[in-house]
């Protein structure tokens, strides 16, 4: 299997580094910037963007007009996801995309659910997210932040639900889902320790979308629709 690296930072080199022992060979390696022409794709299977939000709304319909199968670990980019959707189903590819890859944080978003709906009719309980990452992170409040809160939203309706932000050194992430009562705290957190976890959870979903066709969360990928 033949895959194309669009981005070629810490994440692009990391899918670099692990992609032979997935069974993959890497074809191209772009970087943000790179012209992305036809025949530079001609021989990949599928591409996986992990560049800038702003970079990734250039290159995408780009991509997905060549009939490539994609894999996006880019966050930031998301109030085009319906135009993209559409673009996707047009030219008849497959379309992977995640605010976070990774698959213990995929479990985590569930058990936050879980929990939001046993407090959903505790008024006492006040749900809060808060994140941490490394200070080169673009995008604050992170993508994994937010779609914790739409996790939360779905059970709690339309009560607010603070999301707090720190970028500090080199921390891979760390989300904590907490509910606040006079009596008590409950909090669920989720520490990544490198970005190992969420580059092969990367490689697994460019795996899983070859030769599939439509538009999927990586979510939907390990659980089903």
């Amino acid at each position: 299997m033949r895959i194309a690296l669009i981005g070629y930072g810490k994440m692009g080199k990391l899918l670099d580094q692990l992609a032979p022992s997935q069974g993959m060979e890497v074809a191209g390696r772009y970087d943000v910037g790179d012209a992305l022409t036809a025949e530079q794709f001609r021989a990949v299977d599928v591409a996986l963007d992990f560049t800038t939000p702003s970079a990734a709304l250039e290159n995408l319909p780009r991509l997905v007009a060549l009939g490539l199968d994609l894999v996006v670990g880019t966050t930031g980019w998301q109030e085009q996801l319906k135009p993209l959707q559409t673009l996707v189903k047009r030219h008849n590819t497959g379309f992977v995309y995640g605010s976070n890859f990774s698959i213990g944080v995929n479990v985590f978003y569930r058990v936050a659910a879980e929990a939001a709906r046993l407090l959903r009719d505790r008024a006492e309980y006040d749900p809060w997210i808060h994140e941490i990452h490394h200070k080169m992170k673009l995008d604050a409040p992170s993508g994994t932040a937010l779609k914790l809160r739409d996790v939360l939203a779905a059970e709690y309706g339309g009560r607010e639900i603070n999301i707090s932000s720190s970028r500090a050194g080199t921390i891979s992430g760390t989300h904590t889902v907490g509910f606040d009562s006079e009596a008590d705290t409950i909090t669920l957190t989720h520490t990544a320790r490198s970005r190992v976890g969420f580059a092969l959870g990367a490689l697994y979903a460019a795996k899983w979308i070859h030769g599939k066709k439509d538009f999927y969360e990586f979510s939907e990928v390990l659980f089903g629709k």
